[in-house]
């Protein structure tokens, strides 16, 4: 064998062995009603969540606007997050949607306190609408946090 070939098949192994091999963890969504997603996927050591409308536990749109469905969409974050052992520090990236992108100056005040240390990555753009007619939905990916 020659060096370059020994050298090759070194490198397959390491990143053969990198590989996590563990099947994703699909997480229903909660409630009766069948909806075609997952409320969350953990897979190669993230938590991925689906996107979170700023909803109550009774599934209506919180009242008030923007602000009040930005903190509820964020509890709702925080809620998922927790029932997989995680918090709002283990966010790595969310993405924003907004029904009017207007409305980002009060759905940000709302999302920073959120988020007061290390911030995680974000977009945010505007849409033509939303589910259940909200402002606001939140998306956000998580490390799934060490064991102690």
């Amino acid at each position: 064998m020659t060096n370059s070939l020994i050298l090759t098949a070194g490198a397959a192994l390491v990143l053969a062995a990198c590989v996590h091999t563990t099947p994703p963890q699909y997480i229903a969504m909660p409630g009766s009603t069948a909806r075609p997603f997952s409320a969350a996927v953990i897979a190669n050591g993230m938590i991925y969540l689906a996107g979170q409308l700023g909803i109550d536990s009774s599934g209506k749109v919180a009242p008030g606007g923007i602000g009040p469905e930005t903190k509820a969409a964020l509890e709702n974050v925080r809620a998922l997050l927790a029932q997989q052992g995680a918090t709002m520090s283990d966010v790595v990236k969310c993405t924003v949607m907004l029904a009017d992108i207007q409305e980002w100056g009060a759905m940000n005040t709302v999302y920073m306190t959120f988020f007061p240390k290390n911030p995680p990555a974000r977009s945010a753009f505007g849409t033509s609408g939303l589910a259940l007619g909200g402002r606001v939905e939140i998306e956000c990916m998580a490390a799934v946090p060490e064991k102690k």
